[in-house]
C-alpha cells in the first residue's frame, strides 16, 4: 500500500521498512517509562530534600525514599529494555526494507536496476537503507517521547504557577523544535555532497577490487586507489563543514534550559511566603528533568533530513532513470531445438538488456533457460564447486571435459591439487581470461536446453575467441546439437555460423 504524499521518507517508511506498530508503541512506552522515572524521580527528590530540612520523623521520609530508590533503577532497567525494544524494531525494518528492494529490482526491466554501477547500488542498497532505518530508533522514538514528558511537565508546573509552567513550554519550544530545525537545516546541504562523495568513493573502490589484475596490468592502479582515498577525503571535509552549525544548534537546548530554571527559581521565590517550601522545590528542579527528552532532538533532525535523503535515493533507485533508454523491443522470435543465434553490436547497444529480456519471454523458447552473464561471480572455493554451481550432480570426468573444451586442460593439470583446488579471492585467483573460460565451462556443465551467454569470449585473445565463437555457434562442437544456445558478442568469425544473426546496431 503507498501513501498519497510527496514525501518520501514517509513513503519509504511505510512501503518499504514497514515497521511493526505493536513492536514501535512499546519501544515509544519503555522511552516515556524510562525518562519519566526521571521526571518523577526529580519532583520526589526535591520534595525529599525539602522535607528532611523539616527535619520530621523518620517514618515520614520512608515511603518518598524507597520511591526515590525505585525510580533510580527502574530508570536504568526501562532505558535498557527500550533500546532492546527500539533496536529489534529498527533491524527487522532494515531486513524488510533490503528483501523489499531485492524483490522489487528482481521484478522490474533490467534497464533499472543495471543502470547503476556496481558501487553506487552497493551504496543505496547498503548505507541508505541504513540510514532509512535509523529513522526509526534516532528520530521517531526521541520525538515521540519528548513530546509526551514535555507536555507531563509542563502540566505538573501549572498546577504549582502558571506563569513559569508558561515560559517552560517556550523554552521546550526553542529547545525541541527551534534548535533541531537550525540543526536540519544546517546538515541538509552538506549531507547532500556527503552522500555525492560516497557514491563516488564507492564507485572507485569497486572498479578497484573487481578489475585490479587489469589495472595493475594497464598501471592505473594506484591512480584509482588514489581516487578513492581522495573522494573519502572530500566526504571528511563536508562533514566537518556540516559539524559547526550543528553544533550551535546543539547548545541551544542549554541555553534554553538556563533560562527556564532561572525564571522557576525567579517564581519560586515569589511564591515562597505563600507555598509549602516542598512545592518551591519541586517548582525549581523539575525543569531539568524536562529538558533531559529534549537534548537528543537536535540529533532526531538530523537523523530525519539523512533519512529523506536516504529515502529519496532508495526511490529512485527502483524507478527508471529519466531519458532512460527502454530495453529493445524485438517481436518473439520462436526457435527449435538446436538452434543457433548471435546477437551482434557495439557496447551500449542492448545486448545483454535483449538476453535479459529473452531469459523472461516465454514465446521465444520451450523449455527451462538460464542466463549466463558477462560478470558472473566466483567464489572462493575450489575449481569443482565453481562448476557445480550449474549442476550438482555432475561428475568429475564432465569437469574436466568441460575445462578441456574452454582451453583450459593445461592450467587444470598445473594446479596443486586439481578439481580440488581452492580459489582464494575468487576472481582474484584467477586472470581475467582465464575467468572467462571457467565461466564458460560453467555453462557447459549445465544442463538447460537453452542457453543465454553473455559475452563468453571478452578478454581472450583473438584466435582463441574466434574459435570458440565458432564452436559454440556450431551444433554438437561444444553443447549438444539438441541444445538452443544464444551469444551476445561485439563481432563474429567470419566462418561463424548460425541460424540466425541480430545485429543490434543495425535494427536501431
Amino acid at each position: 500500500m503507498s501513501l498519497p504524499t510527496t514525501d518520501p521518507l514517509l513513503r519509504m517508511t511505510v512501503d518499504l521498512l514497514r515497521p511493526r506498530k505493536g513492536r514501535l508503541l512499546l519501544a515509544t512506552l519503555l522511552g516515556v517509562l524510562s525518562l519519566g522515572s526521571a521526571l518523577a524521580l526529580a519532583a520526589i527528590a526535591a520534595w525529599l530534600i525539602t522535607r528532611a530540612w523539616q527535619m520530621p520523623p523518620v517514618l515520614d521520609l520512608s515511603v518518598a525514599a524507597v520511591a526515590v530508590r525505585a525510580l533510580g533503577i527502574s530508570r536504568g532497567v526501562l532505558g535498557y529494555c527500550q533500546r532492546l525494544a527500539a533496536h529489534d524494531t529498527a533491524l527487522r525494518a532494515a531486513g524488510n526494507a533490503r528483501t523489499g528492494l531485492y524483490r522489487t529490482l528482481a521484478a522490474a526491466p533490467p534497464e533499472v536496476s543495471m543502470r547503476l554501477p556496481g558501487g553506487e547500488l552497493v551504496s543505496r542498497v547498503g548505507a541508505s537503507v541504513d540510514d532509512l532505518a535509523d529513522v526509526i530508533v534516532r528520530a521517531v522514538l526521541p520525538i515521540a517521547v519528548a513530546v509526551v514528558l514535555s507536555v507531563a511537565a509542563v502540566a505538573v508546573l501549572v498546577v504549582i504557577s502558571p506563569a513559569s509552567a508558561a515560559l517552560l513550554a517556550g523554552c521546550l519550544i526553542v529547545a525541541g523544535v527551534v534548535a533541531p530545525a537550525q540543526a536540519a537545516r544546517a546538515v541538509t546541504a552538506a549531507e547532500n555532497a556527503a552522500v555525492a562523495h560516497r557514491a563516488e568513493r564507492d564507485v572507485a573502490m569497486m572498479l578497484a577490487l573487481e578489475h585490479a589484475p587489469e589495472l595493475r596490468v594497464s598501471g592505473r592502479l594506484d591512480g584509482v586507489v588514489a581516487e578513492a582515498q581522495r573522494r573519502q577525503r572530500d566526504w571528511g571535509d563536508a562533514s566537518d563543514r556540516a559539524a559547526a552549525p550543528a553544533a550551535l544548534a546543539a547548545a541551544v537546548p542549554g541555553a534554553a534550559m538556563g533560562a527556564a530554571v532561572l525564571g522557576s527559581a525567579v517564581a519560586g521565590i515569589a511564591l515562597a511566603a505563600s507555598v509549602a517550601p516542598t512545592t518551591v522545590a519541586i517548582l525549581m528542579l523539575l525543569p531539568l528533568s524536562a529538558f533531559e527528552a529534549t537534548t537528543a532532538l537536535p540529533a532526531a533532525a538530523v537523523q530525519l533530513s539523512r533519512s529523506r535523503i536516504a529515502a529519496r535515493r532508495l526511490h529512485d533507485l527502483t524507478r527508471p532513470a529519466p531519458g532512460a533508454r527502454p530495453r529493445p523491443v524485438v517481436p518473439p522470435i520462436p526457435l527449435s531445438p538446436g538452434d543457433r543465434v548471435a546477437v551482434t553490436g557495439p557496447s551500449g547497444s542492448g545486448k545483454t538488456t535483449l538476453l535479459m529480456a529473452m531469459a523472461e519471454r516465454a514465446d521465444d523458447f520451450t523449455g527451462a533457460r538460464a542466463f549466463f552473464a558477462e560478470d558472473a561471480h566466483l567464489f572462493g572455493t575450489t575449481v569443482r564447486d565453481n562448476l557445480l554451481v550449474a549442476r550438482g550432480d555432475a561428475t568429475d570426468d564432465e569437469l574436466r571435459s568441460a575445462l578441456d573444451k574452454v582451453g583450459l586442460r593445461a592450467w587444470l593439470d598445473g594446479l596443486p591439487d586439481g578439481l580440488s583446488t581452492l580459489l582464494v579471492g575468487g576472481a582474484a585467483a584467477v586472470s581475467a581470461g582465464q575467468r572467462r573460460r571457467l565461466l564458460l565451462a560453467r555453462a557447459l556443465v549445465s544442463a538447460f536446453p537453452v542457453v543465454l551467454l553473455d559475452e563468453p569470449t571478452e578478454h581472450l585473445d583473438a584466435d582463441d575467441a574466434a574459435r570458440l565463437l565458432t564452436e559454440l555457434l556450431t551444433p554438437g562442437a561444444l553443447f549438444p546439437a539438441d541444445r538452443t544456445v544464444v551469444v551476445a558478442t561485439h563481432h563474429l568469425p567470419d566462418d561463424a555460423v548460425a541460424c540466425l544473426r541480430l545485429n543490434l546496431a543495425a535494427s536501431r
